[in-house]
């Protein structure tokens, strides 16, 4: 047998701190220090007039909730406006991104539509009144008096911009996210929300209330009118009729098929990795054996199940198992036993919409157990994401998943064939979680595949613009089905599609890897490794994400001959610079080059920032060659770096001006590839600098935080580059061999 050339591993210790400096032209202004003077005061004294109307209870302690619009030119997070906040005692408390057509611009052109940053800002009534007369009057010279040109707009946030739709009369529960005061005690902001409530008739259900970040999720029941007069509460962010869970019951034919198939009879490969399905629960007959199914734990013991979740639970758990069954085949070999929980039961035939939070409760205590590193969950909201605000399902779960310990995909959502111009075939929450991976449907397996019909598109929201992260097959009614176990004694298989077995399926590629490879690898650096293997097959990242994970473990973790895959995994400290050595033999390398890189890495969160959601990012520079160093032309002088060339195009992530504005460098995953002349790479690195902030500004509290990177080097004039890079570097890098036997199906 021809040797396999697994991954190669050890590359963090191709890294090396480095020092930069930092320099750059001062900021050219839109505006001079007097026109936005003119133009922000009376904006200011109107929206003290627009808080002095309000009702005191809808002010808690007197404090009221604005909204200030960033010039397009300034939302980086070096021009956060702290000074100009901290002298007029207000303070941020989320933000989120909006369009504006500024009324002046540095660039070229006239000024047009583009994206900002909206953010809102708390202060009391009294810190409102003032600021018409401080924006007017303030010292030049002062920074607070600088950043007030960074301002496009200032204006109260109206009760009508709190809502987009009531529902129809008939609605009665609602959800509702209110703004807390961040590390100080909001206790005073949660009473006055309920007070309030209550002089409307509104039922507050409190004791399902979560709380992310600095955003109060309570579901509340009332009605229309109701919640019109409630969204006068200075605090409240959004609020919205509440969405019902996804329909679980599994797409399918009217009856199992007749034909059945050949279960295994071995062990699972590995008894290491602990995997977990959140999910519907599983039928009182069944066959998956104990050996297979470790345990089965019940959520809520009091609720009873539900007949369509038992079948779906059993099908998702089908799918992690064996992959998709063929008929009168044999299914392959669990990678690892599985653990099935049951977050969802009868309660979902209520018709109540509380069982959303019920059920996000169920799982935030799963996650909160920190008992597995690998975990599905193929249900959620029936809602398809929204820019303007991050839901309580994506937040309570991200934040839970920032530490990168847990590899955990979602199912993206089966609405791909919704209306697209209203944007209902986006993909749906919480698949749009920075931390997990959002999963949707392929047609088919192997390479002659499409885009489900039914599997739901991106874009994701910034930071997670490309969405969903990849594709597994899902079964399509139209080219092949998914099939699965149905409840029953024997094995009978039942016919599906759905990014419910797809999310799954995926998940069983990533336990494999650990199952065969062991504990070497993260589960980041798992999650690396399938994004750099997916295939877009020259579709759009909006369709399919970074595209179609092979079904071969083979094509994940072994290069062919002239190929080498190495594996970088560590940790990033902030505000340093980090440089990555990529591999190449002693001797150099002729003739066309590609290199291949994936970048992931785990990232805490700020629910409250839809608009600077994560507080990590990485601004990560190339360097082909680092003897190329040129001179200034000014003085003649070298410069401190070496050349550069652009590697990850901001493009995938960002348009011109959010590129301008760093938006790209928050993205969780970056992943791209290029092509080069053998003779132009000398020594190539990848400068990584890691950048942080909270709330939007810079922050000097960060901690570090974990990264994967796999980089792919192939060059067809070198068959061996495997053993040539191995041996170039033979005191550092190894080669990751397997911990099991592979079986052949791998």
């Amino acid at each position: 047998m021809a040797q396999m050339n697994f991954l190669i591993g050890r590359g963090e210790l191709l890294t090396q701190d480095i020092m930069r400096r930092k320099g750059g032209e001062p900021k050219k202004h839109s505006y001079t220090l007097f026109e936005a003077r003119q133009a922000l005061a009376p904006q200011a004294f109107a929206t003290s007039e627009a808080f002095a109307s309000l009702p005191s209870g809808a002010c808690p302690q007197d404090m009221a909730v604005a909204r200030l619009t960033l010039h397009p030119e300034y939302i980086a997070k070096s021009y956060f406006p702290t000074g100009f906040l901290r002298a007029n005692a207000l303070r941020s408390v989320g933000s989120r991104t909006v369009s504006v057509t500024p009324r002046k611009w540095t660039r070229k052109g006239d000024p047009r539509e583009v994206s900002t940053t909206e953010i809102f800002v708390a202060g009391n009534r009294d810190s409102f009144q003032e600021l018409g007369n401080w924006v007017l009057n303030s010292p030049e010279g002062e920074s607070a008096t600088a950043e007030i040109v960074r301002i496009e707009k200032f204006d109260s946030f109206t009760p009508e911009s709190r809502f987009r739709s009531l529902g129809t009369r008939s609605q009665r529960f609602f959800e509702v996210a209110v703004h807390l005061l961040g590390n100080e005690d909001s206790s005073f902001i949660q009473a006055a929300f309920r007070k309030f409530a209550n002089t409307f008739d509104i039922k507050v259900h409190e004791r399902l209330a979560l709380q992310a970040g600095s955003l109060w999720f309570v579901p509340v029941e009332g009605t229309p009118a109701s919640m019109m007069s409630l969204a006068q509460f200075s605090f409240v962010r959004v609020l919205r009729p509440m969405p019902q869970l996804r329909g679980i019951r599994p797409v399918s034919r009217n009856s199992p098929m007749s034909v059945s198939c050949q279960l295994p009879t071995e062990m699972p490969l590995s008894s290491e990795p602990r995997v977990a399905i959140l999910d519907g629960g599983l039928p009182k007959h069944h066959v998956l054996s104990p050996m297979w199914l470790n345990s089965y734990k019940i959520s809520d013991p009091a609720a009873k199940d539900d007949a369509g979740g038992l079948e779906h639970g059993l099908a998702v758990t089908s799918a992690f198992l064996f992959g998709p069954l063929t008929p009168g085949g044999v299914a392959q070999r669990p990678y690892a036993s599985v653990n099935h929980v049951r977050v969802l039961d009868d309660e979902v035939k209520s018709e109540d919409p509380l069982q959303l939070y019920r059920t996000l409760g169920h799982i935030e205590e799963v996650l909160m157990s920190r008992q597995y590193d690998f975990i599905n969950l193929s249900l959620g909201p029936d809602l398809p994401i929204e820019d303007e605000d991050v839901h309580s399902w994506t937040s309570v779960i991200d934040d839970l998943l920032c530490d990168g310990n847990t590899f955990m995909t979602v199912a993206a959502g089966n609405n791909g064939e919704g209306d697209s111009e209203l944007k209902y075939n986006r993909i749906q929450v919480p698949s749009d979680c920075v931390n997990a991976v959002a999963v949707g449907s392929a047609n088919d397996v192997g390479s002659a595949w499409k885009r489900a019909r039914y599997s739901a598109v991106g874009p994701g929201r910034r930071p997670g613009v490309v969405k969903p992260d990849v594709l597994a097959f899902g079964g399509d009614a139209a080219t092949r089905y998914f099939h699965a176990l149905h409840p029953g004694k024997s094995p009978v298989l039942v016919p599906l599609e759905g990014t419910s077995f797809a999310a799954p399926l995926l998940l069983r590629n990533a336990v494999g890897i650990r199952a065969v490879l062991g504990q070497d690898l993260m589960p980041l650096t798992i999650k690396a490794l399938l994004v750099h293997s997916a295939n877009q097959n020259g579709i759009d990242k909006s369709e399919v994400g970074w595209g179609k994970v092979p079904e071969s473990l083979y094509d994940i973790i072994t290069s062919p001959p002239g190929v080498a895959r190495v594996v970088y995994q560590g940790e990033l400290k902030p505000g340093k610079y980090l440089r990555a050595s990529i591999p190449i033999p002693k001797s150099g390398l002729t003739g066309r080059v590609r290199l291949k890189a994936t970048f992931c890495y785990a990232s805490p969160v700020d629910p409250q920032e839809a608009s600077c959601y994560t507080r990590a990012g990485l601004e990560i520079t190339f360097r082909p060659n680092l003897a190329k160093i040129r001179k200034y032309k000014t003085t003649g002088k070298l410069k401190s770096q070496p050349d550069s060339v652009s590697f990850f195009e901001t493009s995938s992530y960002a348009t011109e001006e959010e590129r301008r504005a760093d938006w790209g460098k928050w993205e969780t995953t970056l992943h791209a590839e290029k092509g080069f002349q053998g003779a132009t790479l000398n020594a190539p690195v990848f400068d990584i600098h890691y950048n942080a902030r909270e709330s939007g500004a810079a922050t000097v509290d960060a901690g570090k935080i974990k990264y994967a990177l796999v980089v792919t080097v192939e060059a067809v004039k070198h068959q061996d580059l495997y053993n040539e890079i191995l041996q170039s570097f033979a005191s550092v890098l190894v080669s990751i061999q397997p911990k099991v036997t592979i079986p052949v199906n791998v």
